[in-house]
């Protein structure tokens, strides 16, 4: 095997591993930890560390350690998480939260520029085009990834299933499910018995033998950038300085297009905090308890996945627009059909509908907003792109910071406002572009999908 292409192999796989504990133990915050809202608490927390992350470690810690010990020392950090969950108290999971954070942004920084640099290499020594090869390790790296949604849900709902006792639900405690909920931490623990404390532990430890499995995997198994990269490690490495990176963010905010994007970039941070935040907890877990919850995200997740790849292969047939015209109706299809709907094990198929129709829509926020950015700001992408992770994260800490506090029907509601604002603002985004250059096609580029998805996956 080509020795690139086995050290992509080895970051793939070794991601997936991390992923398949950190994406089931983040759905599983707000109906695990539900005390006092610590578990959303603890993600609104990491998402804000994130954000400080973003803007002065990547390039910090990939200039002192290397792409691959960045890499693996990041991957401590969520295992770090998951150790914290097992005594789950503001005194552990709150700081295991800021050190995930932390360690979130020089992740898949490193990940993506040692990509990069393998990409670069190969295509030298092959004499082909370096951004084919960089798109098609990317591919590689995504094609694997992807399915850590589904493995790390699908854990937690075959172990949680082996409860012993179940109970039947009355029809007061389903009253305090869906838009109206009765704000009680009792909530999450109506349907199906609570899982015992050995069937929590025994999920915390297969996720974090899950991490420990892909520090190894990188730790032994991925080679180090070699001399003769240097040059091209040198030249994607050298970036700004901490001030001049965090003034040029700013600065971006002078083009009124990026101005009127926030919203947009907001919203899906909002939305994506929702449905792992409150429709895991109020709807799923509620009414039919917590083993439902992974297999409703593996349902996410998966049509997630598929949708991402097929809104990027006809975007460039039916342009923006249009499928954020489907984007925009969907999800507001669905808020209004959540604050309708009260959720009844009756009903099951329901519970799945949601979730696959939010993964649609989410497809498309998240492909074409990407590619959105990356036509606009063609030439100032690394202010662009910071600006696009700093209001995204922004989004999810306010959605996981008010979820304890609103009722479901009124963070609904704040939904689709953002939404709607949203669409406005993005209207006035593709007026000012038609009024500049009439000529510009809208299909979206896909070449800048990779450095963006971590907010969805962090």
């Amino acid at each position: 095997m080509e020795r690139n292409l086995k050290n992509v192999l080895v970051i793939s796989f070794g991601f997936l591993l991390l992923f398949t504990a950190y994406g089931g133990l983040q759905n599983l915050q707000s109906s695990l930890h539900s005390e006092e809202g610590l578990g959303v608490a603890s993600l609104s927390v990491l998402y804000a560390a994130l954000i400080l992350s973003s803007m002065f470690l990547p390039p910090i810690l990939i200039k002192k350690l290397g792409c691959k010990w960045t890499i693996a020392g990041s991957m401590c950090c969520y295992i770090a998480f998951s150790l914290g969950n097992f005594y789950a108290s503001w005194y552990t999971l709150i700081p295991t939260s800021v050190i995930l954070g932390l360690g979130g942004a020089p992740l898949w920084s490193a990940k993506c520029t040692y990509l990069t640099i393998a990409g670069n290499s190969y295509a030298e020594k092959a004499e082909k085009n370096g951004k084919d090869i960089i798109n098609q390790y990317f591919g590689v790296f995504f094609l694997i990834f992807q399915s850590s949604g589904i493995w790390g849900n699908l854990i937690s709902s075959l172990i949680f299933s082996q409860a012993s006792t179940k109970v039947e639900i009355s029809e007061e405690n389903l009253a305090c499910c869906g838009a109206y909920d009765c704000m009680t931490d009792t909530t999450n623990t109506t349907g199906p018995a609570e899982p015992s404390n050995s069937l929590i532990y025994t999920l915390l430890g297969i996720y974090t033998a899950s991490g420990v499995l892909a520090v190894l995997l990188i730790a032994i198994f991925l080679d180090e950038i070699k001399s003769d990269q240097a040059e091209t490690e040198k030249e994607i490495l050298e970036t700004p300085s901490f001030w001049s990176t965090f003034l040029a963010t700013f600065q971006h905010l002078k083009d009124k297009r990026q101005c009127l994007l926030i919203p947009l970039t907001m919203y899906s941070g909002f939305e994506q905090g929702f449905l792992s935040g409150d429709y895991t907890k109020t709807y799923v877990t509620c009414a039919l308890g917590i083993y439902y919850v992974g297999y409703v995200m593996i349902c996410f997740s998966a049509v997630n996945s598929l949708c991402s790849l097929l809104f990027g292969k006809i975007s460039q047939f039916t342009g923006r627009k249009l499928l954020f015209a489907l984007a925009t109706v969907t999800n507001t299809t669905c808020i209004i059909a959540l604050l309708l709907w009260k959720p009844h094990p009756k009903q099951l198929a329901v519970f799945f509908i949601f979730p696959a129709l939010w993964g649609l829509s989410d497809a498309i926020w998240q492909t074409q907003t990407n590619g959105l950015y990356g036509i606009l700001f063609e030439k100032h992408k690394e202010a662009a792109f910071a600006n696009y992770r700093l209001w995204e994260s922004f989004g999810f800490v306010i959605a996981f910071g008010y979820s304890t506090k609103l009722q479901v029907y009124i963070k609904l509601y704040i939904l689709l406002s953002v939404l709607a604002l949203s669409m406005v603002t993005y209207g006035a985004v593709e007026y000012l572009e038609a009024k500049s250059s009439p000529g510009t096609p809208t299909a979206t580029k896909t070449e800048n999908v990779e450095p963006l998805t971590q907010e969805a996956h962090m």
